[in-house]
């Protein structure tokens, strides 16, 4: 089995920053896409950022130049830097990773359970 443990939401004022963090853990073999989403209320949940095992990266229009992802393999754990935060960028911030498992074939997709952060004005 596979979970994803996010950590690093909470409550900052417009123009601040926070660091989120996903580590992943179980039987991984390799992660082919790191990702952050967000789930706002009354809005669909959206891609924030992806990260390939490439190095691609791809961005909302929303936060380009304010948010930057990375990752770190040896520890199966993705970053999310987050400096600039607005009001608008309060939401549910949750990591995707698209990976193989040991000892299986495919690919499979697995979430975390979503951190809170709010930006006040």
């Amino acid at each position: 089995q596979v979970q994803l443990m996010e950590s690093g939401g909470g409550l900052v004022q417009a123009g601040g920053s926070l660091r989120l963090s996903c580590a992943a853990s179980g039987s991984i073999l390799s992660i082919n896409t790191m990702a952050w989403y967000r789930s706002a209320p009354g809005k669909q949940r959206e891609l924030v950022v992806a990260l390939t095992s490439g190095g691609s990266t791809n961005y909302a229009d929303s936060v380009k130049g304010r948010f930057t992802i990375s990752g770190d393999n040896a520890k199966n754990t993705v970053y999310l830097q987050m400096n600039s935060l607005k009001p608008e960028d309060t939401a549910v911030y949750f990591c995707k990773m698209i990976l193989k498992r040991v000892g299986r074939s495919g690919i499979y997709d697995y979430w975390g359970q979503g951190t809170q952060v709010t930006v006040s004005s």
